[in-house]
């Protein structure tokens, strides 16, 4: 059992040809709305991963909080510690994807932003039984706090995805298991441009030494970097596809599936190239929570690879 805190907000995606420069209007090629945030995608990806996952956010009184809550019921996800409220909207991204798979989001959290220590305390008990908790930082930091205090209380391993990065307190990384950072919040959190291999495993060093216990930096189609210590450490090749889409969402993806194979007792790199294949096939479909690919394909898709 897997237990998400973190965000869902809406995902309002435009497709355009490129992106626009400040004052230009560009004609777009199409629209979609649906379901996401970090923390949303995540627990989609586990749950379609085979897991069983419990949502610990905050909605909206409003139209897309009643799609959150259509939509994580759709797809098994336990609501019971997600309270919603009427003096805050649900969380929403504006996302641009141009011909290239890029992709440019603006986040608004709303109700997810504003989660409070007494909303995850009210989860203690199921985070309490959980294989692996889930964090990500596109909430408040006392929500990001307390989920991972409480996952150390009752020694649950944590996955901490630091996205979007914002400052946080580092005396929690002590408490993490996993540290899931891209090239650009690595290089945040270490102080270390990351532009190359030396210096992606100068950065995980540096986080590895806050206290991180295995260090993942996620980089794009060049695949992870997984740190265990300065003796230890290997670059894991992600899957070459030539079918993709859209990138908004392959992070999430990977964070999701790697939580779910953590949680059945996968070795780790095994975990991390099962985390590769999820966001491998989420880039072939278009957004972010409807992307996420399910356990058959997943394991279809390993088979042949």
């Amino acid at each position: 059992m897997i237990t998400v805190v973190g965000s869902f907000v809406v995902d309002l995606t435009a497709k355009t040809p490129h992106m626009p420069v400040p004052g230009e209007t560009v004609l777009g090629r199409s629209f979609k709305m649906g379901p996401g945030g970090k923390g949303g995608n995540q627990a989609v990806a586990a749950a379609r991963a085979g897991s069983q996952v419990n949502m610990v956010t905050k909605l909206g009184d409003d139209e897309f909080g009643r799609m959150a809550v259509k939509n994580f019921t759709s797809e098994g996800i336990n609501l019971d510690y997600t309270p919603i409220v009427s003096d805050e909207s649900t969380g929403t991204a504006l996302i641009l994807v141009d011909d290239t798979s890029e992709n440019m989001i603006v986040v608004t959290p709303g109700a997810c932003g504003k989660i409070t220590e007494a909303d995850v305390m009210a989860a203690e008990d199921v985070i309490s039984k959980s294989d692996v908790v889930v964090v990500q930082l596109e909430t408040n930091n006392e929500a990001v706090v307390t989920a991972i205090e409480l996952a150390n209380k009752h020694n649950v391993p944590v996955v901490f995805n630091p996205a979007p990065y914002h400052e946080f307190p580092t005396e929690i990384l002590s408490k993490v298991a996993y540290a899931t950072p891209n090239e650009t919040e690595a290089g945040y959190m270490a102080n270390i441009s990351v532009v190359d291999d030396a210096s992606a495993v100068a950065a995980a060093g540096k986080i590895h030494d806050m206290g991180v216990k295995t260090v993942i930096i996620t980089m794009g189609k060049r695949g992870c970097l997984v740190y265990e210590d300065d003796t230890k450490y290997e670059f894991v090749s992600a899957f070459r596809l030539d079918n993709v889409v859209d990138t908004t969402g392959a992070g999430d993806a990977f964070n999701g599936g790697f939580a779910h194979a953590i949680s059945v007792g996968m070795p780790l790199y095994e975990a991390v190239r099962f985390g590769n294949a999820v966001a491998g096939l989420s880039v072939t479909k278009f957004g972010t929570a409807p992307a996420m690919p399910h356990k058959e394909e997943i394991e279809e898709f390993l088979k042949n690879h």
